[in-house]
């Protein structure tokens, strides 16, 4: 398989305008690169064929102004070398008992006697736990983890990678499920369940807000997304929360969080809010009354 690699330079002191500007638009699959010391900055983005590049860049600049007068390159990527880019920006991570590693550092990681590991390879997909909005919601999990029943039911709204479905399995629980609006992502979750022996103890699923949430009720529901979808979505995520039940939002950036919980507030007045802040990042998280 051959992909495309889009790039394009971009002024130094436009980097962090430029990525609020793609957060907040929703659009996904690109990196901001800003190099401080030599004060270059540049973005950059893997897709499937130069048509796709060309349409998601048209995109880009629509929302971005700052992009106007940019001119991107583009070439192609073979399969070895997109494969093997994104291996350089996954490390090894710890929270409590539970690690998150390369897999393709099986041969050499040593964990610690009575800890669990879950090895990783996320392929395109989203989530590795180096990014603070991943941090964020797997803090929360082990955290709640410590009190919870191993048969309570644990939904991942947008799997990504599959890391928060796959490390609730880890730590014990038997009810498990996740899903993503992209099916790329299902195949790299279900292939991330294999390599930790755990194919079949957790339910991977197509789906969106919407047909993802339908029919479901779970203890704990984690979405790792972005903050102007979680408000638009906030009614069906709170609908699908079991009484006395944990909703752990993410993916927020941290001067949108207070309008991410005056609408889950909104939504669910009774019902105990909380939020952190890690770098540009924030989560929210909310309790159900019994």
């Amino acid at each position: 398989m051959t992909l495309v690699e889009l790039k394009a330079v971009i002024p130094p002191g436009d980097a962090e305008a430029i990525d609020e500007q793609i957060q907040e638009s929703g659009l996904t699959g690109w990196n901001i690169l800003e190099d401080v010391i030599a004060h270059t900055a540049g973005i950059s983005g893997v897709f499937e064929s130069e048509a796709a590049a060309r349409e998601a860049w048209t995109q880009l600049a629509a929302v971005c102004p700052l992009l106007a007068t940019v001119q991107p390159q583009w070439r192609a990527l073979e399969e070895r070398e997109w494969r093997d880019s994104y291996k350089a920006h996954f490390k090894a991570w710890q929270f409590g008992p539970l690690h998150w590693v390369p897999v393709w550092e099986r041969e050499t990681f040593q964990l610690p006697s009575g800890h669990e590991v879950l090895w990783l390879d996320p392929g395109l997909a989203f989530g590795t736990g180096n990014h603070e909005t991943t941090r964020l919601c797997v803090e929360r999990l082990v955290e709640w983890s410590q009190k919870a029943d191993k048969s309570a039911a644990i939904l991942d709204a947008g799997c990504g990678s599959g890391i928060l479905a796959l490390s609730a399995a880890k730590l014990g629980f038997t009810r498990v499920a996740g899903f993503d609006n992209d099916p790329e992502a299902v195949r790299v979750s279900e292939e991330n369940a294999e390599l930790n022996a755990l194919a079949g103890c957790v339910e991977f699923y197509e789906g969106d807000l919407i047909s993802g949430l339908e029919g479901r009720r779970a203890d704990l529901i984690m979405a790792n997304i972005l903050g102007h979808v979680l408000v638009a979505f906030a009614p069906q995520l709170v609908a699908s929360v079991a009484p006395g039940g944990t909703l752990v939002l993410s993916g927020i950036l941290a001067q949108e969080n207070p309008e991410v919980c005056a609408a889950f507030q909104n939504c669910a007045p009774d019902w105990a809010i909380e939020h952190r802040i890690l770098g540009e990042w924030s989560d929210v998280q909310l309790k159900r009354p019994v």
